[in-house]
């Protein structure tokens, strides 16, 4: 076997490897970053936080009115209990008392908001769950799909590095380190083919005695141009 068809070989199972593990890549990201889950996630957040803060205002305006209510019990019990006879007095506790529930009024009014704004979170909240849930569904299913071929790459890659190590013992130490240099280089392709006394990676045109030295040389012969090593099939 030429010096050039072993390196090619290598470049093959390389090139298929690269390809797994690109789509590998491509399903792991699909499966822990898929954007449609991220947005349901995220309007859930938000729904939930929304939710949070309207319950809490809500609980607080309702202690704000139960405390006006106690202060107004006690200011009519102080109006109409008797122990207060001085005119003057009783005219203060009257206008505290009409001023006390004028401010329970304005209470009950914002608590009455409140309220909507809570059924209203509640409403959003309900929605964004089951948009979740929907998501959820729906990656289940396509996830499926996409398991399968996780392990049906995994098992190709495997049997890919089994032949690669088996190409990678006949290649002596000095090729495989200007083949390694080279796909280091050149994005993972090293070794190419010619087609009509041209470099089929970048183009560049061979010399008759170039094309002839790929073809029946046992010495590596690059491309003058980007300096691939080439392969005649």
């Amino acid at each position: 076997m030429s010096y050039a068809l072993g390196l090619y070989r290598l470049q093959q199972v390389d090139t298929r490897i690269d390809q797994a593990n690109n789509r590998l890549e491509a399903i792991r990201a699909v499966l822990e970053n898929n954007s449609a889950m991220q947005a349901a996630r995220a309007a859930l957040e938000k729904a939930e936080k929304r939710l949070h803060e309207a319950e809490k205002l809500l609980r607080s305006q309702e202690a704000a009115s139960e405390s006006q209510r106690i202060k107004i019990e006690q200011t009519e019990a102080s109006l109409y209990g008797g122990r207060v006879q001085n005119p003057k007095e009783l005219q203060d506790l009257q206008s505290e008392l009409a001023s006390l529930k004028r401010h329970l009024a304005a209470l009950e009014d914002a608590q009455l908001e409140s309220m909507l704004a809570v059924e209203s979170a509640r409403g959003e909240h309900k929605t964004a769950l089951g948009q979740l849930t929907q998501v959820e569904g729906q990656l289940i299913s396509q996830n499926a799909s996409l398991k399968s071929e996780q392990d049906a790459l995994r098992n190709t890659l495997e049997n890919l590095q089994a032949e690669r190590s088996a190409t990678h013992s006949t290649i002596q130490p000095l090729q495989l380190e200007k083949y390694e240099a080279l796909r280091q280089k050149r994005r993972g392709l090293a070794v190419v083919t010619i087609s009509d006394n041209a470099c089929d990676a970048c183009g560049a045109g061979l010399t008759p005695a170039q094309a002839q030295a790929v073809r029946i040389s046992n010495q590596l012969v690059e491309c003058p141009s980007c300096g691939r090593i080439l392969f005649s099939n």
